[in-house]
C-alpha cells in the first residue's frame, strides 16, 4: 500500500534573478598603435574621439581599461569583436 504524506503546499518563486553587470576590459599590448586602439573604440563602440582617447590612454598607462559594462553575453560578444580587431580583451563580473 502506498504511503501518503500530509498535504504540502509547494511555494515556487518565479521572480528572475537580477542581472549582474559584467565588464569587458581591453589590455595593453606591445603590438597595436595607440591611434589604432582609439579608432577601434570609436568605430566599434561609437565613442566620441575624446572618450575613445581617454580609454586608450587608460589602456596605455594603467595596463587595461573597462571599455563596456552590461550583460555577460553582450560583454563576451564585445570581447570576441576586440579579438577580431587584434586587441587583447577579457570579461569579468563587475565588483560589488
Amino acid at each position: 500500500m502506498p504511503v501518503v504524506g500530509p498535504d504540502v503546499e509547494e511555494i515556487v518563486d518565479l521572480t528572475a534573478a537580477p542581472l549582474e553587470p559584467w565588464q569587458m576590459l581591453v589590455w595593453n599590448d606591445p603590438v597595436n598603435l595607440m591611434s589604432y586602439v582609439a579608432r577601434v573604440f570609436r568605430t566599434y563602440f561609437g565613442y566620441s574621439a575624446e572618450r575613445a582617447n581617454q580609454l586608450m590612454l587608460a589602456v596605455h598607462h594603467d595596463g587595461h581599461a573597462i571599455v563596456a559594462t552590461g550583460p555577460r553575453e553582450a560583454m563576451e560578444a564585445h570581447a570576441r569583436a576586440m579579438h577580431d580587431y587584434g586587441l587583447w580583451a577579457t570579461v569579468r563580473k563587475a565588483p560589488r
